[in-house]
């Protein structure tokens, strides 16, 4: 796959994603964006790998939006250029495979987005995170939705409010992430954290990760009764009754599709 800002190869039905603007710390361009949403939308459907990690080339996981293209784009393209950030996010969310998240360096603005947008998250004990748009006269209204659903109405608020960073340690604390290790053991953490879901059937992952998202915002019943539905569905597929006779035999199961 060419791409001009990402950087992407698979490896033991892992896809791994690179932000490739390290001059820019990854700062998320409308093409770099652009090219983000098409990848995942080609991961999802060619279906070869189970998970996907995005990480940053460089010093960075990613610094946000190009605020040049925003200063220096009319509302066209400023329009342009979040609806095209609102496609990748929604991406993010409805391919099938989980998205991990492995950040060093900031996470700023919409690269902050991005991590609370990702289904997982690993960071590294020099990780910041921030949404610091309020000290431009920016709020930073769309990485806060993501952010919020996160770490709570209180702590969302103060990091919007102040653009104070939060480190790795902090972020745990709060829920945007979900390990912190040392710099040098990222990758490896990260790649563990993702080989152990690829061992799992990729359509109970799918399934899985769909119903999670659906009965979220929905009343405890009511959400209770659609995962009824979902998991009686699950209960007829080949891979799950390979998986319950696996357990039963005491032995690995063979999945159907891999």
């Amino acid at each position: 796959m060419d791409y001009q800002n990402l950087l992407y190869h698979e490896d033991e039905r892992v896809g791994i994603v690179s932000l490739n603007r390290p001059e820019k710390l990854n700062a998320l361009s409308r093409a770099l964006l652009k090219e983000l949403a098409d990848l995942l939308g080609k991961i999802g459907r060619e279906k070869k790998v189970k998970v996907v990690i995005i990480k940053g080339v460089g010093r960075a996981f990613s610094a946000g939006h190009d605020l040049r293209e925003i200063a220096e784009g009319s509302p066209q393209d400023v329009l342009g250029l979040f609806q095209t950030c609102y496609l990748t996010m929604r991406a993010v969310r409805e391919i099938p495979q989980p998205v991990i998240a492995q950040v060093h360096g900031v996470a700023t603005a919409a690269g902050c987005q991005l991590v609370a947008a990702a289904d997982l998250a690993v960071a590294a004990e020099d990780a910041l995170f921030a949404t610091p748009g309020a000290r431009i006269g920016l709020f930073c209204t769309t990485p806060a939705v993501f952010l919020s659903r996160n770490v709570g109405r209180k702590k969302a608020m103060e990091m919007l409010l102040t653009g104070d960073f939060i480190d790795a340690r902090e972020a745990l604390a709060c829920g945007l992430v979900n390990k912190v290790v040392p710099r040098e053991k990222l990758e490896e953490a990260t790649r563990e954290l993702a080989a152990r879901i690829a061992q799992n059937s990729f359509s109970a992952i799918a399934v899985g990760k769909r119903a999670f998202y659906q009965q979220l915002n929905m009343e405890d019943f009511q959400a209770l009764n659609y995962a009824t539905e979902v998991i009686s569905l699950n209960a007829t597929t080949a891979d799950a009754r390979e998986g319950i006779r696996a357990f039963l035999e005491k032995r690995k199961p063979v999945w159907v599709d891999g």
